[in-house]
């Protein structure tokens, strides 16, 4: 089959028309695929990190680290907030557009042979493109879950997981357990395993899972580290880090206590892989400070965006507001997946804000969208302050006359909904 693209948007179009066949795990199509282009995925170093939550945080102080060397960091994230281009990166800069074209150009025939996923393609893309720019290392993102996840194609230096939690259990199970060992799939053999998870249970299962998938080097972080003295404001986190004797009083501008552990990840992971990728403590302290992702307690005047999409997710997010503090009166635009647990996550939020206005998000998929009048029916009976707005920008235009702070949350794609219709860029700071 022969393609003639004009742009990029065509080429988009394309690539999301791989959709429609839903979640299809597995490897072998994007082994396949690779291998017709020549394998770029095995021409540089590779991190490869998966987890429920603190995946992308973990990969952006990476990120800052690294290229605070001089290095040319690829960073692979999904999904997006506004823009596709936002998921392929190299030093924070995103895949041209022309690359793109040229890519569904080329390697559409093998693409539909193969028949391969639009998630597949994205990925041989994402490596593909590392390849041809020449990066020095790359930072690598699951999709989902981790064994069966596309990018588990990689051969890395070292790989994490963050942590495990209650998401997509219809496809990584609907225990921790099952979970956790979707997640430890990407661990390898002769390879560092590092175990960002805290809960100690949790991290002992991952750490078996490490030693079966025959891992070189198996850190738990919570082992390794003592954090102590964190502190919480409007600009980010700063606590004290002691590790194999060293200590130190570090700052990054994600807000949360949370990002604390996901420091002492990424500084971890950095370490088990050796020169010239470790360093010091002292070094890691001022490269933090270039340490962004959008999203995550992500603030723009009155606004503040945060792609928490689960319960766990929501929870954090409802302490990183109590250490803020921000400007009252708070509300709340609200708008989560109907396959969530939406119900804990409005119960967590309901706990730090004023009023929620309950809506729907333009971009999330149909089949997905929740009801908004069970969604109003339950929460009212539990009591909870909220108001619904079906209209998006009608919602967010409600709160922002109303509040003095407005948090959005509950998806990607209300959060990326939000900063388009406001005109954000999401790589503004």
């Amino acid at each position: 089959m022969e393609r003639s693209l004009t742009s990029v948007q065509e080429a988009l179009q394309y690539l999301f028309s791989r959709t429609t066949g839903g979640v299809r795990l597995g490897l072998e199509r994007t082994r396949a695929l690779l291998a017709q282009m020549g394998d770029p995925h095995l021409a540089y170093p590779v991190f490869h990190v998966a987890g429920t939550n603190g995946k992308g945080s973990t990969i952006a102080t990476a990120s800052a680290l690294l290229r605070s060397r001089g290095l040319r960091v690829g960073v692979y994230t999904s999904p997006h907030l506004v823009e596709f281009r936002e998921r392929i990166l190299v030093n924070d800069t995103p895949i041209d557009e022309q690359e793109i074209v040229e890519f569904v150009q080329r390697w559409t025939p093998e693409i539909e042979r193969l028949e391969a996923t639009f998630f597949e393609g994205t990925t041989a893309l994402a490596f593909a493109h590392f390849a041809r720019v020449g990066v020095d290392v790359a930072l690598i993102e699951t999709g989902l879950g981790g064994r069966l996840d596309s990018s588990n194609v990689v051969d890395p230096l070292a790989a994490a997981v963050t942590s495990i939690g209650y998401d997509h259990m219809e496809y990584l199970g609907h225990t921790l357990g099952e979970i956790a060992a979707e997640k430890a799939g990407i661990f390898k053999p002769g390879r560092p395993a590092i175990i960002g998870e805290w809960n100690l249970e949790l991290r002992a299962l991952l750490a078996s899972h490490a030693r079966a998938a025959g891992a070189s080097d198996i850190r738990i972080v919570a082992d390794q580290v003592a954090i102590t003295d964190v502190v919480v404001d409007g600009e980010g986190t700063s606590f004290t880090l002691e590790r194999r004797g060293s200590t130190a009083r570090l700052r990054t501008p994600l807000a949360g206590i949370h990002q604390s552990r996901n420091v002492a990840l990424a500084i971890e992971m950095l370490d088990a892989a050796g020169d010239p990728w470790r360093m010091s403590l002292e070094e890691a302290a001022p490269a933090l400070a270039d340490t962004f992702i959008p999203g995550r307690f992500h603030r723009h005047g009155k606004w503040i965006f945060d792609v928490a999409h689960n319960a766990d997710g929501a929870r954090v997010l409802a302490g990183t507001i109590r250490s803020v503090a921000p400007a009252r009166p708070l509300w709340a635009v609200l708008c989560v997946l109907g396959d969530k647990d939406w119900r804990a996550m409005a119960a967590q939020v309901s706990t730090v804000v004023d009023r929620i206005i309950l809506t729907n998000a333009p971009t999330a998929p149909e089949s997905r969208a929740w009801d908004l009048d069970e969604v109003e029916r339950v929460l009212v009976g539990e009591e909870m302050v909220v108001e619904v707005i079906p209209h998006f920008e009608t919602a967010l235009r409600r709160a922002e006359a109303a509040a003095a702070t407005v948090l959005v949350t509950g998806s990607f794609h209300t959060v990326g909904d939000a900063m388009a219709r406001l005109q954000l860029s999401p790589f503004s700071r």
